[in-house]
């Protein structure tokens, strides 16, 4: 019985490792496609990716603030809601935002 539950355990693990990979595979890929245009070279003042001094104050504010402005845009700055690509569902923004985060901690 104990073994199962190791096997149960260690199955659930590699899952939840799998859903992960995926999950940063997929942000990648919209950050390529959408995000990209703007966070790579800073356009609008978009904090570039991987640029931590940028990113601290706005990761400190949580993920959940950055989803509702990555969703919902930014009037006043040039954060557009979905970053332009009205198509993207708010699952994938936040994927894509999970990526940034990941890459400018």
């Amino acid at each position: 019985m104990k073994a199962f539950y190791i096997g149960l355990l260690t199955a659930a693990s590699l899952l939840a490792a799998g859903n992960a990979a995926a999950a940063q595979a997929k942000g990648d890929e919209i950050y390529k496609k959408t995000c990209g245009v703007c966070h790579d070279q800073g356009i609008a003042g978009a904090p570039k990716l991987g640029d931590k001094a940028k990113w601290a104050p706005l990761i400190k504010k949580g993920k959940e603030a950055l989803y509702t402005v990555s969703i919902k845009g930014k009037p006043g700055t040039g954060m557009v809601a979905k970053g332009g690509n009205a198509s993207l569902s708010d699952a994938d923004v936040k994927a894509a935002v999970d990526f940034m985060v990941d890459k400018s901690k």
